[in-house]
């Protein structure tokens, strides 16, 4: 295997362990929380997560109105990579409100995934 980011390596052995990403989703069950790219200009990041904690420390400020959501990892990979993909937003994995977060192509993350799984 290459060698990959920390911070993406932590991601997917968790995610591969509980085979869940976490979004943060809103009351209505209907949005999910999109940022501004802190790289790229006119580009979105969904921030998602390994465990619910991480992603609870984010329902706060601007983002009090959500929750935690739990999608199945067989889902992630079937639906959500190639529609964020195509809609050009990128993938905040293990993403940390201001800080230098790691923004990634959803097909990137999906295929570290299932590379690891291949091993």
């Amino acid at each position: 295997m290459t060698d990959i980011h920390p911070t993406l390596a932590r991601f997917i052995e968790n995610v591969k362990e509980h085979q869940i990403v976490w979004g943060l989703q809103d009351e209505t069950g209907e949005g999910w929380v999109v940022c501004d790219s802190s790289e790229y200009e006119d580009t979105d990041v969904m921030p998602i997560w390994s465990t619910q904690e991480q992603a609870k420390v984010h329902c706060s400020d601007e983002w009090a109105n959500y929750q935690p959501a739990a999608i199945q990892l067989e889902e992630f990979l079937e639906y959500w990579v190639a529609d964020l993909h195509d809609d050009g937003v990128l993938i905040g994995a293990d993403w940390v409100a201001d800080e230098e977060c790691l923004e990634l192509d959803p097909i990137v993350v999906a295929k570290s995934l299932v590379d690891v799984e291949a091993e």
